[in-house]
């Protein structure tokens, strides 16, 4: 019976790691994005750099997904069932106090993959700290699918394959996308309301600045041109039901106007280049955005770059790229994350995101060859999905398969070898 328990919990905990750490292995920045809110929750957001949340965010991704696989081929058994232990004991009440103070609205342990309430968050962790304790106190029960052998070739290759997700994930795009804003996502249904159902209520904010005085309007306040636009922020007025899209609003950076239907009803297509913040943005790819605009006006589509920058970041961007494409304001939460990457580019069609590039991946002139609707780029590729997790699948599962027949392969002839010099 004791048995049986052990390898359950074993079994249910290894598949919660490998997937809560896959997840955020393929979405490193979103995972960082989380971290960050953490951060601020507990007032600590000002003290550490930008890249320490970026680093806590590779190392758990990377350790939850080795210790998942661990536990799953019961290797490393001294190590994985503290560890996990450890974490559980950790999580546990930090996501208790999460779940009284409610200082965010989800806890990001599944990235966009699930989304879990902070009550939800605390019971599942309850039942699997208690599951780790269980496992940690029969850890000598943990019967292993590989032998020393073998053991050390697994666990190098769990380390190798995840890192290199994470490297491949941040240097292009999440190769599993769960946010609204993916390919084939259309974003006038991501904002409807369902029948009966009362929307929240938001309000968009403008911070801006006038002979060195700032102050904060609305949309119908908005002033004249004299003001110079430096940040701009959303805030829920009223508690409702909030569809998946909730808050993407293009507003003009030069006069303010609302574009927004504008380019979600364009039959044509349409570039939006997004930077949630261009002092950050590389623009080592500047030339080739140029490229793309100018190709955007040979054929008659619309091209913006949306950001949330200041008038004066905007500027600055102009004068080192030679941008003459037009601004428009958005939300600086909703750019990071219609996009992983700064700038990363969509292209629309009637509201429906058609593709996406990072700024490593931007299509060059050999691939602009023809109108769009002539080119594969420029319709939506039905079997990605299919086709990347098949890859990622293959990837992980037929190379720790083929190690295990290897390794049965051996221990048999091995085996085989003793009984026959026994005789």
């Amino acid at each position: 019976m004791i048995g049986a328990s052990v390898t359950a919990c074993r079994f249910i905990l290894a598949l919660v790691f490998i997937f809560s750490g896959f997840v955020k292995a393929v979405d490193p920045l979103g995972t960082q994005y989380k971290i960050q809110d953490y951060l601020d929750a507990f007032g600590w957001g000002g003290i550490f750099p930008e890249f320490i949340p970026f680093l806590i965010s590779i190392m758990l991704g990377m350790v939850e997904f080795c210790l998942g696989v661990y536990l799953f081929f019961g290797i490393r058994r001294r190590i994985a069932p503290r560890a996990v232990a450890l974490i559980m004991t950790i999580m546990t009440p930090l996501t208790f106090w999460l779940a009284i103070v409610n200082p965010i609205t989800d806890c990001g342990c599944f990235g966009d993959a699930v989304v879990l309430t902070n009550w939800e968050t605390f019971w599942k962790n309850v039942f699997l700290w208690a599951m780790s304790l269980f496992l940690l106190k029969h850890r000598r029960r943990i019967f292993p699918l590989a032998t020393v052998r073998y053991d050390w070739l697994i666990a190098l290759y769990a380390f190798l394959y995840i890192f290199c997700v994470i490297v491949y994930c941040y240097r292009n795009l999440p190769i599993f996308d769960f946010r609204p804003y993916h390919i084939g996502a259309d974003i006038r249904k991501g904002m409807e309301i369902p029948e009966g159902e009362k929307p929240t209520e938001y309000e968009t904010r403008f911070i801006l600045e006038k002979n060195g005085i700032k102050k904060e309007f609305t949309l119908e306040e908005y002033p004249d041109s004299t003001w110079t636009f430096v940040d701009s922020k959303t805030v829920v007025k009223e508690e409702g039901y909030e569809p998946p899209i909730h808050d993407f609003s293009i507003l003009r950076s030069e006069d303010g106007e609302d574009i927004t239907e504008q380019v979600l009803s364009d039959s044509n297509y349409s570039f939006l280049l997004v930077s949630h913040q261009l002092s950050l943005a590389d623009d080592s790819a500047a030339d080739l955005i140029n490229d793309l605009y100018d190709y955007s006006l040979i054929h008659g589509y619309a091209f913006y770059c949306l950001t949330s920058s200041s008038d004066d970041d905007i500027l600055a961007w102009q004068d080192k790229t030679g941008a003459d494409y037009p601004f428009c304001v958005m939300d600086n939460i909703t750019l990071k994350t219609m996009i992983r990457s700064n700038p990363g580019l969509l292209l629309l069609k009637n509201g429906v995101v058609v593709n996406k590039w990072s700024m490593n991946e931007l299509p060059e002139e050999e691939q602009l060859s023809a109108p769009l609707d002539e080119l594969s780029i420029g319709t939506i590729d039905e079997r990605s999905s299919v086709y990347v997790t098949l890859v990622v699948v293959c990837w992980f599962v037929f190379p720790l398969f083929l190690m295990c027949v290897m390794d049965l392969y051996w221990e048999k002839l091995r085996r085989r070898q003793g009984i026959l010099g026994n005789k």
